[in-house]
């Protein structure tokens, strides 16, 4: 399962892979899907995209600079035999703190939504709507919280 997730830990597009795939392939899917309604034109690009160094790809980045966003990813020292010389990669720390948006998601999915976890279904498109009702209780949680 690949997220997009807002400040809010409300999920702002969701895609399924199976579980065998390396994450940064879905990426572009993923945030491709973003789509917040705000008046007349839904807004489709993020200011910002702060991810795991899982994501750190020249793909990804390559997509990111296109899209013109930005991209606080760190470096994943695994994939680096020896340091790249050149300029050095944006990475923030003040903005990869609001990572933790994502882990509080997964967070809430993982106490409330076990079957979802565990993965019981084997149909994509069951796995998906189970996905969707959650994704519905969390939103459904935080507008409780509002009023």
């Amino acid at each position: 399962m690949h997220v997009a997730v807002a400040l809010e830990d409300l999920p702002l597009s969701i895609v399924i892979g199976s579980g065998a795939e390396y994450d940064s392939y879905r990426f572009e899917e993923t945030i491709g899907a973003i789509k917040v309604r705000t008046g007349y034109r839904p807004e489709t690009r993020p200011e910002e995209i702060v991810a795991d160094s899982i994501y750190d790809d020249t793909q990804v980045r390559e997509f990111l600079r296109r899209r013109r966003i930005k991209a606080s990813i760190p470096e994943n020292k695994r994939n680096r035999k020896r340091r790249k010389r050149g300029r050095p990669r944006r990475f923030s720390k003040k903005s990869y703190a609001k990572r933790l948006a994502v882990e509080r998601f997964f967070s809430r999915i993982k106490t409330g939504f076990r079957r979802i976890i565990i993965r019981y279904e084997r149909l994509d498109r069951i796995f998906r709507a189970l996905v969707i009702i959650a994704t519905f209780f969390i939103y459904w949680e935080k507008l409780q919280e509002k009023f």
